[in-house]
């Protein structure tokens, strides 16, 4: 009998998982992505269990170990890139604890009960699906069976290292700026030379790749070298320093820009991956239950808890059974179907070039205009909006998630039921620390100011500007999808 689910593997899948899980926070509002926790965790279970316990047969114990730890990863994804646009828009005035630990555990456990169907479909019989990071993880835990696995847990523990003393001597002792900035006038040009030193910023373009980051250079690029320099000097800051100047186009104008981009990027993730979006909903629909999974009376009680725990926190934050009904109908409809397209796309391009941006405006669009028929509107109508967006941005990363898991345990010969109990635990227990990693970050940096939280500063503009007083400043936001149209184009033309 297999050794699995194990108290030392799912005690270690928690402790790593739950550090996963608060780094992912910090990074993804730092930088507005996040990097696959698999291999990493990985290489630091097969450490555990060679070089401290001196077990060579924890293949499976390893593999439940990584289940949990990529979870809670997937999960703050998920979470950080809706959550704080509540706070940012003005809905809430601080991170309420219980709402955004169920949003985020409600999500990912939807993300694995709609997924289960779809996995012999998916991983054992479609041959077209290679699930690149779950063959790469399956690699890594074969090799550490086969050898001495010190080297990666050493490097990995060189990285924290230098990664820690970094940000002690920057912040800490500030024997060096985190981040150099320098802005002057030529004429009533504004120029702007900058930028953030940081490990973590290299080490995400590095795990991305050349092409990703490239893409980003050119963004940063765009706004700072050209739309900023452009735009002049507001009006009535004319006396105002130049580096004021610069990031108060940034922040009122510039920004807007952004918006238009990525609302072009996320419909066109959508519309390259039409096919595999009927291919997934197809799976879904044809798949029956397995005996190697959870069954589906199981998986039925699971869904039905979702949606009455939901329809409850729906209730408490909007304040109107009516709309209550309405968004929690939104909420699961979307999550289902978005959940089939990230569990058919990742076993594509891989979890990295998972389109869940925009899969989350579209959520967030179609709610909006739900919403809008039914004459909804107000601060009721944005924290629905942006409630239904948050369950299904974290129910599609934790598919996406999910089904890496299960094809690396696929590969090894793992039982898919025990991961798929792993991996609800891995959503559930580490949706507690959300939260309050939130909380302390906001507290000493300021989501939406040090800390960019990119998607979700832009998921607060859209709903302000749809339900609330805001406006949109159409005209940068059509630059934005000029630039991202001709940007496209040219990367399919390369």
């Amino acid at each position: 009998m297999k050794r699995e689910l194990t108290p030392m593997s799912i005690g270690l899948g928690l402790l790593i998982g739950i550090a996963m899980t608060a780094a992912t926070v910090y990074l993804g509002l730092y930088a507005g992505m996040t990097v696959s926790a698999a291999i990493p965790s990985s290489v630091i279970a097969m450490g555990v269990y060679r070089g401290i316990l001196r077990r060579n047969d924890a293949l499976f114990e390893s593999n439940i170990v990584q289940t949990m730890a990529s979870a809670g990863e997937s999960l703050a994804a998920g979470v950080i890139f809706t959550v704080p646009a509540l706070l940012i828009v003005g809905a809430w005035n601080e991170f309420a604890f219980w709402p955004t630990t169920l949003i985020a555990a409600c999500g990912g456990v939807l993300g694995v009960v709609f997924m289960v169907p779809l996995r012999k479909a998916l991983i054992e019989d479609d041959p077209n699906l290679i699930y690149p990071e779950g063959v790469a993880c399956a690699q890594v835990l074969k090799a550490g069976t086969e050898a001495n696995d010190k080297a990666g847990l050493k490097a990995i523990l060189q990285g924290l290292g230098i990664a820690a003393i970094f940000k002690f001597l920057s912040s800490s002792l500030g024997v060096f700026k985190g981040t150099v900035e320098k802005a002057f006038f030529t004429g009533k040009t504004p120029i702007f030379l900058g930028g953030d030193i940081s490990p973590a910023l290299l080490a995400v373009g590095y795990i991305v790749g050349l092409p990703v980051t490239l893409l980003v250079l050119a963004g940063g690029v765009f706004a700072w070298g050209i739309a900023i320099p452009v735009m002049g000097i507001p009006a009535g800051m004319e006396e105002a320093a130049a580096l004021d100047v610069a990031w108060a186009l940034w922040s009122k104008q510039v920004r807007y820009i952004g918006v238009g981009a990525m609302v072009v990027g996320g419909m066109w993730s959508l519309i390259s991956v039409r096919k595999s979006f009927a291919a997934g909903i197809k799976a879904l629909s044809g798949t029956q239950g397995n005996k190697r999974d959870l069954s589906p009376s199981t998986l039925g009680l699971l869904l039905l808890l979702n949606i009455v725990v939901m329809a409850g926190l729906y209730q408490s934050m909007i304040g109107s059974w009516g709309a209550t009904i309405i968004t929690t109908i939104a909420m699961v409809l979307m999550s289902f179907l978005f959940v089939a397209v990230s569990s058919y796309v990742v076993g594509l391009v891989g979890s990295s070039n998972n389109p869940v941006s925009g899969m989350t405006i579209s959520a967030l669009l179609g709610t909006s205009a739900l919403f809008l028929v039914f004459g909804f509107s107000g601060e009721s109508a944005i924290m629905a909006t942006l409630g239904v967006a948050g369950v299904v941005c974290c129910a599609a990363c934790s598919a996406g998630d999910t089904s890496q898991d299960l094809k690396t345990g696929s590969l090894i010969g793992a039982s898919p039921r025990a991961q798929q109990i792993a991996q609800i635990i891995g959503v559930v227990i580490p949706a507690f620390i959300i939260a309050p990693t939130l909380t302390l970050l906001h507290n000493a940096y300021g989501i939406g100011d040090k800390l960019k939280a990119p998607q979700a500063t832009l998921f607060a503009s859209l709903t302000k500007a749809i339900f609330g007083d805001g406006t949109l400043p159409m005209d940068k936001i059509w630059i934005g999808r000029a630039w991202e149209c001709w940007l496209l184009l040219s990367i399919k033309s390369f």
